[in-house]
């Protein structure tokens, strides 16, 4: 299991965040979850990360506020997107 400062040092990076967010949807389609089920959970994250985790590099701050501006049905529109962006690599 990861350790916070790991996880930390893997979302600092743009790049390094896709590709561990792309792990984690590849890791959830291995165990058979749905798409749907998926981009509920990466709106749920989404919810967390906008609500309690400083953003960690440009990106994510656009991400953020893009976040923060957003209705709920446009937030689960960023989220699959997000979900489309890292599994499409």
């Amino acid at each position: 299991m990861m350790q916070f400062s790991q996880i930390s040092n893997q979302i600092s990076n743009w790049e390094n965040w896709k590709r561990f967010l792309g792990q984690a949807v590849e890791y959830a389609s291995e165990l058979g979850v749905p798409k749907e089920r998926i981009s509920s959970l990466a709106h749920q994250a989404g919810e967390i990360l906008a609500t309690s985790v400083p953003p960690a590099n440009p990106e994510q701050k656009a991400l953020k506020e893009l976040w923060q501006v957003a209705d709920d049905q446009e937030k689960h529109i960023i989220a699959g997107l997000m979900t489309k962006l890292v599994s499409s690599r």
